[in-house]
């Protein structure tokens, strides 16, 4: 179990999946900028947080619900989470909601589980909170306009769990990692300051360097 002072950002596990410099530069540096990829998905988590709760029917509807696992040492906050109520009630009459917790995306599904994981994370979160079981939530991505329904099995399960100590062995570390430069570089806002380009660069020039003075 983890403290309170221990607790990291559910985002983070996004941030680490993307690029482990990235992540450290914003969770170990506080370094952040922005750019229209970030602009375009804050603007559209600001709209979905701009309301609190609703029902429609059977769904209650909670919007930037807080969550927090001390057993994950993970908090955070979730765009949305409905809770379906079960069509039969418990033995003692009254009526079960299950979770469903939902996060909305700016652009399309990525080839990596990132999304996945911290959706899956939101679902842990809820799960220990709640003691409840919680099998499913949905990512809603803007360009598609639509949900995508992700089922939280043993694998991402498991991925999850392992991203979160890999992001808490970072973070106690203290360290960021030297950059090194991939094509998604040039769609990460902090391309400027991690310069991955220029200071990749620089490390190549002093692994030639020391390769040269050890054949002379």
């Amino acid at each position: 179990m983890y403290s309170e002072e221990d607790l990291l950002p559910i985002s983070a596990l996004q941030h680490l999946i993307f690029c482990e410099r990235q992540c450290a530069l914003i969770h170990i540096e506080q370094a952040w900028a922005e750019n229209l990829f970030t602009a375009e998905g804050r603007i559209m988590h600001e709209r979905v947080h701009d309301e609190d709760h609703a029902r429609r029917g059977a769904v209650r509807i909670e919007y930037s619900m807080s969550l927090r696992s001390l057993r994950l040492g993970l908090i955070g906050k979730a765009d949305v989470v409905e809770f379906h109520r079960k069509e039969v009630p418990t033995e003692s009459g009254a009526m079960e909601w299950t979770p469903f917790p939902v996060e909305y995306k700016r652009g399309k599904p990525k080839k990596n589980n990132s999304d996945k994981v911290q959706l899956c994370a939101q679902a842990l979160c809820l799960e220990e909170m709640l003691e409840v079981e919680v099998l499913e939530g949905a990512l809603f991505y803007g360009k598609r306009r639509r949900r995508e329904n992700v089922p939280f099995d043993e694998s991402l399960r498991n991925q999850t769990e392992e991203t979160t100590l890999r992001l808490h062995t970072l973070i106690r570390s203290g360290q960021t990692p030297k950059p090194v430069y991939t094509k998604r570089c040039d769609s990460c806002s902090l391309a400027g300051i991690c310069l991955p380009k220029t200071l990749g660069k620089r490390t190549s020039v002093k692994r030639y360097l020391i390769g040269a003075m050890k054949e002379s």
